[in-house]
Parts: C-alpha cells; sequence; structure tokens
C-alpha cells in the first residue's frame, strides 16, 4: 500500500525503475547516471561508500555478472525519498552457487538525482546461500561477517586499482 505522500508514479519513482531496469541489463553507466557525484551508498556488505567508490561498485558487479536478473517491485517515491524492494537472482561467482537477494531501498533525491542509496537486506540468509555451509553455519556470527565485509572491500579496492577510470562520474566506456 502507497503511504499517502508516495506515488508509484512520481517522476522519482521512475528514476527508481530506471535504475533497476539498467541494473537488469548490466548496465552500470545507466545505473550511476541517476546519482549525485557525492552520493552515499551503503548495503550490509559495502558499508559506506561515497561517489566514485559507488560507481565503481556498481561498475564491477555489473561486470562480472553472468547470469543476473533483477526484479523491481514496491517502487513508490515523492520529491525528496523513495523506496523500493528488489529481488537479485545470480551464481556467486567465488563459489558456484546460486543466490536469491531479497533487498528493501531507501533513496534520497536532490534535483532529479539520487544523493543517497540504502539498500537492507540479511546477511546471514545471504551468506548461507552464497557461501554455502560456512555461511549457513557462522552467517550470523559479527566477525565472519566482518570478514565477508573486509573482502568485498578488498574487491572493490583491487577494482579501483586497476581500474582507476571505474570511479568517474561519467562513461567510463
Amino acid at each position: 500500500m502507497l503511504r499517502p505522500d508516495m506515488d508509484a508514479n512520481h517522476p522519482n519513482a521512475k528514476i527508481i525503475r530506471d535504475f533497476y531496469d539498467s541494473f537488469g541489463r548490466k548496465d552500470a553507466e545507466g545505473m550511476v547516471s541517476h546519482y549525485t557525484p557525492d552520493v552515499h551508498f551503503s548495503d550490509a556488505v559495502f558499508l559506506n561508500l561515497r561517489g566514485g567508490e559507488a560507481f565503481a561498485m556498481w561498475r564491477m558487479l555489473c561486470g562480472g555478472a553472468k547470469d543476473l536478473e533483477i526484479t523491481a517491485s514496491q517502487v513508490e517515491a515523492d520529491d525528496t525519498s523513495g523506496k523500493a524492494h528488489w529481488d537479485a537472482i545470480y551464481t556467486f561467482s567465488a563459489t558456484g552457487n546460486r543466490v536469491h537477494n531479497r533487498i528493501d531501498a531507501r533513496f534520497t533525491f536532490k534535483d532529479g538525482k539520487i544523493v543517497r542509496h540504502e539498500d537492507t537486506f540479511n546477511l546471514r540468509t545471504w551468506a548461507g546461500m552464497a557461501l554455502g555451509l560456512p555461511g549457513r553455519l557462522f552467517g550470523w556470527f559479527p566477525p565472519f561477517q566482518r570478514a565477508i565485509q573486509k573482502k568485498a572491500d578488498g574487491n572493490l579496492r583491487a577494482y579501483l586499482k586497476a581500474k582507476p577510470a571505474a570511479a568517474e562520474t561519467g562513461p567510463t566506456t
């Protein structure tokens, strides 16, 4: 049910739908075109990315995706904020395990662009799918979760070192 102050047809709701449509096509350039240069992104794995770090994360994820399926639903927005639920189904490349991650997203808008994007999902559930038995056994354990976060951050830092242009606000192609 829509909140009285939110609208599925608001222009900012269209931005959210376009963002996820781009993700489904593995079009990182389409995704980052909806962000401000100083966007703040966070989720359970990538805790606090700013600007170019967020651009590079999407470019890294889209570039490495082989069988990605993205479905966005419950998209609502108003002049300053928005939200959506989205599902990502893919094979986690590190293990070959199939993942179906269910994510709730919140957005803050400024001048027709996303200035803040927060994704929320259950890291324990994700770890169980992505990492198999170790994730099922230890996915609840904070040091295990921190190890996942550290590995993801290390992957992003290595990607940025190899492809520094990935942090640029404009298209990198």
